[in-house]
């Protein structure tokens, strides 16, 4: 067997040869005709005339082999439901889910917006429209009527599937009321709305669009829906992302290439096995959900678990005992939910059997060092970090556990993975830098299976958004700052740009900041991503009132802060509210009129602030330093 080395190499130097034999991990309906088409920079199209279903690969193929074991186990702690479904119960309910969209008028290209929460009826929607081909656009379920509404008009879908409410940490999450909202707000709603009930909140239904999940169901328990086959360019779906511009990038993922990535991710870098368990705490309105809770493990004939939850509910030892319970091999995390747990009584480690576990990953934000070695202390188990993004699909940078045997760095995501050609250079200039320099983490075309294909009908904006940034080179920017030390080991610095990342979920600080200037009351404002030490970062908002007399008094202060907050939750969702808004008379602007936001977020974290030749009005900031430091 070839070492990480020579297959990273080979992924390289012969990426045609290398994906041809890697597209024997999945099975075709009709064998690829050409391996890589890239006729047309920077857009890639991989395994192009051949036909396939990721659905079928995910579930279908396994019925021969291991039809009666386990494929999706549900666990909530906050409903005390626990669920498991074979491959052959699995591939029924599919099947069911299927012909509801087909009875509801979806058919092969169209697109479904799902905003469920973690249930297995989320899984089987997802599934189920992969299976006859149609789109779907999973939107996280805390996301508040506005930000629904954005993703409504963009999509198109033809049907919308819910539930009745999430749960979260004890406390019901109704959604019913935010989509009906989101329905009103947009331009082109669809005719119909599927719903799951759970008898969690009032789900009141209109007549003539709203459908009722169960009833529909019960029509169709017998029905057998064939798998549709797709060329392989053909999107599987669409999953929003947070830009610069206030508006979501609707990141397009194709059919052929993605099933082939995610099933060489799960040997090479996973070893996942059939008949094992995977266990990924993440959520499916994240990449991370789709591709390591609901595909990833499927197509690696596993176990997969759709935890419905938090670290901490019963207890801090939850995650342990899960893995303890259904012997999960394979465990991924986010670097928050461990920092939260490392305050907690470190006897909850210790209190599980975890022999059947062979690493812990971890992604969403930078691991720091003290977190990976506590946890790996506490353990007794490989720590994995690894780095990527929605746009990538699957991981750039981490460490190929199923290659050979690996120590994984603490503090570093790790080396390249197959395909991904990454480079560090000169923001500027575009010159390749020398080992241990600080640049931005580029990656050379042709991109590698897997990875976005455009931005859902959008093509100008994906070439200009991710190749027009590094002057004088076509290359993907990842929008971070990174190092490549000497041993090959990246190191990952922050954001380049206005995206922060908020306990793994990506926040645009332009969509907050349109928020903070619709009130009334508000003039301008700036938001900047601030390091917190359990989440990554947060946003913090600076903004100027119309009328400075509102706020004269700390009561008023607080009472106008409060009320900022409030739309912001009901704009975009309390995920996106900022830690604080502070207000200030002016804020911090070059002569030219830019809000200087870097120095903004240095005066948070206490760093120096930078050249400020360039400022217009040195009291801006030292007004903003004298509020941060509650003066």
């Amino acid at each position: 067997m070839p070492n990480y080395a020579e297959k990273y190499a080979r992924s390289l130097s012969d990426r045609e040869g290398y994906w041809a034999e890697e597209a024997q991990l999945i099975e075709w309906q009709q064998q690829p005709q050409k391996i890589l088409d890239y006729s047309r920079p920077p857009f890639s199209k991989w395994f192009t005339g051949g036909t396939t279903n990721l659905c079928h690969n995910a579930v279908d193929r396994w019925l021969k082999t291991q039809a009666d074991a386990p494929a999706l186990i549900y666990i909530s702690t906050e409903t005390g439901a626990q669920e498991t479904y074979s491959y052959a119960q699995l591939h029924a309910e599919v099947n069911r889910t299927a012909a509801l969209l087909q009875s509801l008028g979806v058919a092969r290209g169209d697109r479904v917006l799902i905003y469920m929460p973690m249930i297995p009826q989320a899984t089987f929607a997802m599934l189920a429209c992969v299976r006859i081909g149609a789109i779907h656009s999973v939107v996280f379920g805390g996301f508040a009527a506005h930000s629904l509404a954005t993703r409504i008009d963009d999509a198109e879908p033809k049907l919308i599937i819910a539930a009745d409410a999430g749960s979260r940490a004890g406390k019901v999450v109704p959604y019913k009321g935010l989509l009906d909202e989101a329905l009103a707000l947009a331009k082109s709603p669809p005719q119909n709305v599927l719903l799951f009930d759970r008898k969690l909140a009032p789900m009141p239904m209109q007549a003539g669009r709203d459908v009722d999940w169960e009833t529909l169901r019960a029509q169709h328990m017998n029905a057998s829906v064939p798998c549709a086959w797709l060329e392989s360019s053909e999107a599987s779906y669409i999953l929003y992302t947070s830009g610069t511009t206030g508006r979501p990038k609707g990141v397009q993922r194709d059919t052929g290439g993605y099933t082939v990535a995610l099933a060489a991710s799960m040997r090479d870098i996973f070893d996942g096995k059939p008949g094992e368990t995977y266990f990924c705490t993440s959520d499916i309105g994240w990449v991370v959900g789709h591709s390591y809770i609901v595909y990833g493990p499927l197509l690696a004939g596993m176990a997969t678990i759709l935890y419905e939850g938090t670290p901490l509910r019963p207890d801090a030892g939850i995650l342990w005992k899960i893995v303890q319970d259904h012997k999960v091999a394979v465990m991924f995390s986010a670097p928050t939910a461990i920092r939260v747990l490392k305050k907690q009584d470190p006897a909850y480690l210790n209190k599980y059997d975890l022999s059947s576990l062979k690493a812990l990953f971890l992604a969403g934000e930078p691991l720091d060092e003290p977190t990976a070695r506590w946890i790996s202390e506490g353990l007794g188990r490989p720590i994995v970090d690894n780095y990527w993004q929605t746009e990538t699909g699957w991981p750039i940078l981490t460490y190929p556990m199923g290659v050979e045997e690996c120590k994984p760095r603490f503090g570093s995501p790790g080396v390249p993975m197959a395909g991904f050609d990454v480079r560090i250079l000169h923001e500027r200039t575009g010159e390749e830098l020398a080992t241990g320099e600080k640049g931005v983490v580029a990656i050379v075309p042709p991109l590698p299976p897997g990875f976005m294909s455009t931005i859902w009908r959008d093509d100008a904006r994906f070439v200009e958004t991710y190749f027009r940034s590094i002057p004088g080179r076509e290359v993907y920017s990842s929008f971070d700052w990174g190092i490549k030390e000497a041993d090959g080991c990246h190191f990952i610095l922050g954001r380049t740009d206005d995206v922060i990342n908020v306990a793994g979920h990506r926040l645009g600080t332009r969509e907050i900041e349109e928020s903070i200037s619709s009130h009334p009351a508000i003039a301008e404002c700036a938001v900047v991503g601030v390091a917190d030490p359990l989440k990554g970062q947060m946003p913090v908002g600076f903004a100027v009132v119309k009328d400075p007399a509102a706020i004269d008094t700390l009561a008023a202060r607080l009472a106008l802060e409060g009320d900022v907050m409030k739309t912001i939750d009901k704009q975009l969702g309390p995920i996106a509210r900022p830690s604080r808004v502070y207000f200030v008379s002016v804020l911090p602007k070059t002569r030219s009129g830019k809000v200087l936001r870097r120095s903004i977020q240095a005066v948070c974290e206490g760093r120096d602030p930078g050249d400020l030749t360039t400022i217009e009005d040195p009291v801006a900031l030292a007004q903003l330093k004298d509020v941060v430091a509650g003066k």
